[in-house]
């Protein structure tokens, strides 16, 4: 009787294993297709705002508290980022009580799966009522270059955007003067970092734009600032908190290095996978801040 008992046993324990086999694989199933359509579907047709405030080094009082909005990787026409979610963004900074825009490259596709080209004059087009409303500064990006950066340049500045290809422009915002260097792409664009800052005549503080953050050691302590793009954050997250990583490859949000500050934006678009999980797009809200006076690294002439 045991014997026969124990034979009856064992093949219900193997059907409840069994059991449990496929509810454990149902359940990674839809685990899976969650995280597939969050990533494809869902996240990359967000766009959030983001508040940062940053203390910059030789950041005069008369500039304290300047506001600026930075965005990057507009990438128009990559899933879920056609012209309609151009106009959001656009609604967005206009709404937004920055005393300027800063864009950091990529507004077109070269591939991205499922993507359609959009044209820079298209894009051009959905910018021009953002620079009718305030200033709005521009550098050229790596995808930009590979569909024909001039042509995309012309659209730009058509729309009353000032690009700054390896150029240096003083501004003056709310009773803050300094001096913007746009820095050239560092894959297609050649960059030239020495000859942009040595368009900076006199001792105002300067912000640097680019698009690529790995050309972030090249630049001089002179700067108080240099934003990028040009990464999306990495697209996805799985770590704890927010992508951060340093150079040579620098992710997202604000990085301190040698006493000198980066912010790279997480941007809008996708490029080759059009794919986002815990890095949404994303317009940057920048406040500058005066630093605290404290020993600092010399600024080269």
């Amino acid at each position: 009787m045991r014997d026969q008992a124990l034979e009856q046993a064992i093949p219900e324990r193997s059907r409840r294993h069994r059991r449990w086999g496929q509810r454990a694989l149902w359940l990674l199933a839809a685990l899976l297709l969650a995280f597939l359509a969050w990533g494809f579907v869902w996240e990359p047709a967000q766009l959030v705002e983001r508040d940062y405030t940053l203390a910059l080094p030789r950041w005069p009082a008369r500039c304290d508290g300047l506001r600026v909005d930075v965005v990057a990787d507009l990438h128009t026409g990559s899933p879920r980022n056609g012209v309609d979610k151009l106009d959001r963004v656009v609604r967005r900074l206009e709404a937004s009580d920055s005393d300027a825009v800063l864009l950091a490259g990529d507004y077109v596709i070269l591939k991205v799966l499922l993507g359609r080209y959009v044209a820079p004059e298209v894009v051009a087009a959905h910018l021009r009522p953002l620079a009718a409303r305030k200033p709005v500064y521009a550098v050229l990006g790596n995808h930009d270059w590979w569909k024909n950066g001039r042509k995309v340049r012309r659209a730009l500045e058509s729309a009353g955007i000032v690009v700054l290809e390896n150029q240096a422009r003083e501004l003056s915002l709310r009773g803050c003067r300094f001096w913007l260097v746009g820095i050239g792409d560092l894959w297609e664009g050649h960059p030239d970092v020495r000859g942009s800052f040595a368009q900076v005549r006199d001792a105002a503080p300067v912000i640097a734009l680019t698009h690529n953050p790995e050309i972030f050691p090249r630049m001089p302590a002179r700067a108080s600032l240099v934003v990028a793009g040009h990464t999306h954050g990495g697209q996805v997250w799985l770590l704890p908190g927010r992508p951060s990583m340093r150079g040579p490859h620098y992710l997202a949000g604000q990085i301190v290095e040698g006493g000198r500050r980066l912010f790279v934006s997480p941007g809008i678009g996708t490029s080759i996978l059009p794919f986002r999980f815990r890095v949404p797009p994303e317009i940057s809200r920048l406040t500058l801040r005066r630093m605290a006076p404290g020993p600092l690294p010399p600024a080269p002439p």
